[in-house]
């Protein structure tokens, strides 16, 4: 066992890159909905077309998230995730300086990629650093931080993107990118250690075997495809859904076969422990994302109110999901705070249900604070679940593909928002995802009181504490 020198293995200098980069992918991730019609006009093409560039760092981050934890547990998380940060510059300069539809989406592709490279890496420096100094419960305060970094962040985008496009146009969205990707850069060379050299040859055809090239591509096909499908509802596209099917059937035949598979296949159906906290996020995932974008269109359109001023209405709910989640893991609570997350997302839900155009602004508050109960509670016990769920070898790609399933879930619900206000947006359709909601939420409920695995945990930090 190492020592580390420092009498605090997590001084603010170790963690504060961490945090710093993963606050880069779920800000981008809201921040461009307040830039989305001031780049229609720029670009002469209807609001509609610019969805686009939502769905291109959608899908760049669903992929590469695991595929950046699988190269960081292979190459390195230092060396990882500085790649992804010169990737989210040249991004964030590419969509800055950017004068046609092509160029901001291959700038949304870069940013994607490069910020989904802090998570991953983050989890993986943690775990390590944590096993070195031989701490035996998983480090609560550390964790919280990172996930109010790396989640609850994805409200405070729409704000921001409201006053940097009022103020500089829609242009800054991109090259606000650049001093922060900066700092994260320095910081991390500076005070993060390096990381060991790399065992064995560096040839193409040994990191194609380490990585598994194939079973990226095969996972890459099969999100890319079942995106494609949720992003055409109302009016399914099922060639899509069977290539989907299809390019899935392929990748577990495949990463059966391989000694390194980029997906675990084998670990998922025995470790279903995993599997269902993979499920349950997603599950929740949706219902955050859709009062993050479905609640704020319905405010927007039907209500008349500014992007900005919308934006600032859902802002409390990342505030409160903030203060939540740092005594829940510092205590590394796993069972109470699930429960609370689907018990506060029924709640919340049913209060939507009765939303219109009339509903006192207060009422609104009341309801995206007890949302960001949801979002709280919903990332730290999820995340520290996971943190115990896979071994320290294990870490980056499981929690690349922690973070795929939360896409999956909000692109889930952009498809129901597009279900919902297909024809307009209305209070009717509020309600409608209302319902949804309260039915997704009651099945998260389901499967976290029905899961003793859940209940171990919460014996074992009790036996331990």
């Amino acid at each position: 066992m190492t020592i580390l020198p420092s009498g605090n293995p997590f001084s603010w200098r170790f963690v504060a890159p961490l945090y710093m980069g993963s606050t880069l992918n779920p800000i981008n991730s809201s921040m461009i909905a307040t830039a989305l019609v001031p780049i229609a006009m720029f670009l002469h093409i209807s609001a509609a077309q610019t969805t686009i560039l939502v769905t291109a760092l959608y899908l760049a981050s669903s992929i590469a998230q695991p595929t950046a934890g699988k190269l960081a547990e292979e190459f390195g998380p230092r060396r990882v995730f500085l790649a992804g940060i010169l990737l989210v510059l040249i991004g964030g300069l590419l969509g800055g300086f950017g004068r046609d539809m092509a160029m901001l989406v291959i700038s949304r592709v870069l940013i994607g990629v490069g910020t989904s490279t802090a998570y991953p890496s983050a989890m993986l420096l943690i775990r390590r650093r944590a096993e070195s100094v031989g701490m035996s419960k998983p480090p609560g305060n550390v964790l919280g931080a990172l996930q109010i970094a790396g989640v609850v962040t994805a409200a405070v985008g729409l704000p921001i993107g409201g006053v940097l496009v009022d103020a500089w146009g829609w242009r800054t969205t991109f090259l606000v990118n650049i001093p922060f990707a900066l700092i994260a850069f320095v910081m991390a060379a500076l005070w993060i250690p390096k990381d060991k050299p790399v065992q064995g040859k560096i040839t193409l055809r040994e990191v194609s075997s380490r990585i598994d090239v194939s079973g990226i591509i095969g996972f890459a096909l099969t999100i890319t495809s079942l995106m494609v499908f949720l992003f055409s509802l109302p009016k399914p596209n099922w060639l899509a859904l069977g290539l989907a099917v299809l390019f899935g059937v392929v990748l577990t035949v495949w990463e059966l076969k391989v000694a390194r598979p980029f997906i675990d296949v084998r670990l998922l159906a025995t470790n279903l422990a995993l599997t269902r906290t993979y499920t349950r996020f997603a599950l929740l995932t949706l219902c955050i994302y859709t009062v993050l974008y479905g609640v704020t269109e319905w405010i927007g359109a039907a209500r008349g109110t500014s992007s900005l001023g919308a934006g600032l209405l859902i802002l409390p709910m990342s505030v409160v999901s903030a203060l939540v989640v740092g005594p829940i893991s510092k205590r590394n609570l796993v069972l109470a705070p699930l429960i609370a997350s689907a018990v506060s997302c029924i709640i919340a839900s049913i209060g939507v249900l009765f939303l219109t155009t009339s509903t006192p602004i207060i009422w609104i508050l009341i309801m995206t604070c007890i949302f960001g109960i949801t979002m709280g509670t919903m990332v730290s016990g999820n995340q520290i679940a996971l943190y115990t769920q896979v071994a320290a070898d294990q870490i980056g790609t499981a929690s690349g593909l922690f973070r795929t399933f939360g896409y999956i879930g909000s692109i889930a619900s952009s498809a129901l928002i597009g279900i919902a206000f297909h024809k307009k947006v209305s209070d009717a359709g509020m309600h409608h995802v209302a319902i949804v909601m309260i039915a997704v939420s009651a099945i998260a409920l389901l499967m976290i009181l029905t899961d003793r695995r859940l209940r171990g945990i919460t014996k074992r930090e009790k036996a331990t504490s």
